[in-house]
């Protein structure tokens, strides 16, 4: 059996220049912590764990402005408030086109959330969708232990 010739690929010199492409990014002057509401936690004394999650968070790469798609998750345990969740969903907006990295998407929104709150504990976990094959987990607990 004869074996076929690779055919080469066709390419001209600016046949990847699209790759190196880079997408205006907003910055994080752009995060609203301002839209974050509370209302009173009627039964202060009694700890609960209150856990918000969703799978919808995204912002961009600061860099090349590509998108970064990720799992929040938030535990805390009130003191006088919890955060309004419609409000939350809007913070969380906040971030669409905001280029941030990744390990400091957790720190922001945790700062963000204990000024909202005040809480007596809480853990903020934020994982990404691989890229590249690379999975991002970031982890950010207050008080730390």
């Amino acid at each position: 059996m004869k074996k076929a010739k690779p055919i080469p690929p066709v390419r001209s010199e600016t046949s990847f220049n699209a790759l190196d492409k880079r997408f205006n990014v907003a910055d994080t002057a752009s995060i609203d912590p301002a839209v974050l509401e509370s209302f009173s936690y009627e039964y202060p004394g009694r700890e609960i764990v209150v856990t918000i999650d969703t799978d919808e968070f995204t912002a961009v790469c600061p860099w090349s402005g590509l998108p970064d798609f990720g799992t929040i998750r938030i535990d805390y345990i009130p003191r006088k408030v919890c955060v309004e969740l419609r409000s939350f969903k809007y913070y969380l907006l906040s971030y669409r086109n905001v280029g941030i990295y990744q390990e400091h998407v957790a720190n922001r929104i945790m700062d963000d959330m204990l000024a909202c709150t005040k809480p007596k504990w809480m853990k903020i976990t934020v994982d990404y969708r691989i890229r590249g094959g690379v999975h991002t987990v970031v982890t950010r607990e207050y008080p730390r232990k």
